[in-house]
């Protein structure tokens, strides 16, 4: 036998070794254990198993099938379609019912409420915030401040519709004069205004040149205390409920330049069902009249 054939095997164990040794420690090599051999054996003939029975190996537009037909995608589906088929009468319900009835009904406002706030958080939570409290702009859904009505149905109306939302016809609109853009007003008798409508919500309004200016040029929509008009979308002025800020300078800018706020119709992009549960939804966070 040639000399490169012998094998190298250690001393104390008779183990062959691999030829690899590092500061006189030899390199076994030693068997693996048959169970693990086996084990082994028995992944790969499952793993070839598994991509004949299950969908496995990629292709150009999808997966190989697999011949018992199942997906986790697919399981999926009908998950969500039995879910679909086990709501479906509720659904019916809220689209057939008047939003007073669904609000009596204590099971299907129950249901109703609780897809609404999924809808709040999909669709409405990135302007009125997570908790419905609002920012600067954007109303508070919490209180009892109501531009258009607070009722279901007219928040129904205002969801589906919009506001001053050009795209759709039936959209609720109103549109505050530009006092100071469009020179209606000086500076001086803006600020008469501005300093007349803050004093609305003290104890004690202020009389003079501001409220005369106010009973002439603001009172027609938002009447003559200030309590506004909701068929015209003229906020309350006597409540300390502010849209865009209550301070001097930002009442006497909305007077001067008013923002005329936007928001959309959601008619189009949520269903009949989806627009009535957000709205009861939004009426049940206590705001609602």
């Amino acid at each position: 036998m040639a000399e490169h054939d012998k094998k190298d095997r250690d001393e104390v164990t008779g183990t062959e070794t691999t030829g690899h040794e590092w500061d006189g420690i030899k390199e076994l090599n030693t068997p693996l254990p048959r169970w693990w051999l086996w084990t082994f054996y028995a992944t790969i003939v499952w793993g070839a198993i598994y991509t004949i029975a299950y969908p496995a190996w990629p292709l150009i537009d999808e997966a190989t099938g697999g011949i018992l037909g199942y997906s986790t995608r697919g399981a999926l589906h009908e998950a969500m379609d039995a879910q679909e088929a086990a709501h479906e009468p509720y659904v019916e319900r809220i689209v057939a019912l008047e939003m007073d009835s669904i609000a009596a009904d204590e099971e299907l406002a129950r249901f109703a409420r609780a897809g609404g706030a999924a809808v709040f958080r999909n669709n409405c939570s990135q302007c009125h915030g997570s908790g419905a409290a609002g920012a600067p702009g954007y109303p508070n859904l919490l209180d009892d401040a109501w531009l258009w009505g607070g009722t279901p149905e007219e928040i129904r109306y205002t969801v589906a519709h919009g506001i001053r939302y050009d795209a759709d016809p039936d959209t609720r609109f109103s549109q505050m004069p530009a006092f100071g853009r469009d020179e209606l007003l000086s500076d001086e008798q803006i600020a008469a205004v501005a300093d007349y409508v803050l004093s609305l919500s003290t104890d004690a309004p202020a009389g003079g040149e501001g409220q005369q200016l106010y009973a002439e040029n603001c009172a027609a929509c938002h009447a003559e205390d200030g309590s506004g008009m909701d068929a015209l979308g003229a906020p309350n002025l006597a409540d300390a409920i502010w849209l865009y800020g209550g301070n001097r300078a930002s009442v006497m800018a909305s007077i001067a330049d008013p923002k005329n706020g936007v928001m959309p119709a959601w008619g189009g992009r949520l269903s009949e069902a989806e627009i009535r549960q957000v709205a009861l939804y939004v009426h049940g966070l206590g705001g609602g009249e």
